[in-house]
C-alpha cells in the first residue's frame, strides 16, 4: 500500500522571548490561532501552524538533527512588500534570488537567529506552477 504525505502541519521554534517572536511573525501576517501560558500558536496557511516555545519545551528527549532554514510561501507582490518592511525594520534581507524557472525569495534571521526564506512560486499566464514545484510534477525534481 503507498501512502503519501500531505504537507507540513507544524513547525516549532524555540526561543527565549516568545512574545517578541510572536510579534515578528505577526508583523509578517501571521495571525494568532491561540496563545497558552508558555506559548504560541500562529496559522501558517488553512492548515499549518507555528509553534513558538520557550526552550526545552518538547514532549520527547531526542531533539535530532538541525534544520538549515525553512521557507514560507508568498505572493509575489507581497514579497516585495514584506521584504521592504523587513528592511525599514533592520533586519538584514538577503536578496531578492532570482530561481531557475521563474520562482523568486529572499533569506533573512529572525530575532532568535532562525533563517527564513519567502519564496515566490511562479505561475505562467495559465496559472501551472513553475519552478521548483514544475520540476517536481514533472518528476524531474526526485
Amino acid at each position: 500500500m503507498s501512502m503519501k504525505l500531505s504537507g507540513i502541519c507544524e513547525l516549532v521554534l524555540e526561543t527565549d522571548d516568545v512574545g517578541s517572536l510572536a510579534s515578528f511573525y505577526r508583523e509578517l501576517g501571521l495571525e494568532l490561532v491561540l496563545e497558552e501560558d508558555d506559548r504560541v500558536w500562529l496559522a501558517l496557511g488553512e492548515r499549518c501552524r507555528l509553534g513558538i516555545w520557550p526552550p526545552g519545551e518538547q514532549e520527547f528527549d531526542d531533539r535530532g538533527g538541525r534544520h538549515v532554514h525553512f521557507a514560507l510561501s508568498v505572493d509575489r507582490d507581497d514579497l516585495d512588500d514584506l521584504t521592504a518592511r523587513l528592511r525599514k525594520r533592520g533586519v538584514e534581507v538577503q536578496g531578492p534570488v532570482e530561481h531557475e524557472g521563474g520562482d523568486r525569495s529572499v533569506y533573512f534571521s529572525d530575532p532568535a537567529g532562525n533563517r527564513v526564506e519567502l519564496w515566490n512560486f511562479f505561475r505562467d499566464g495559465d496559472g501551472a506552477e513553475g519552478g521548483v514545484m514544475a520540476l517536481a510534477e514533472d518528476g524531474d525534481g526526485a
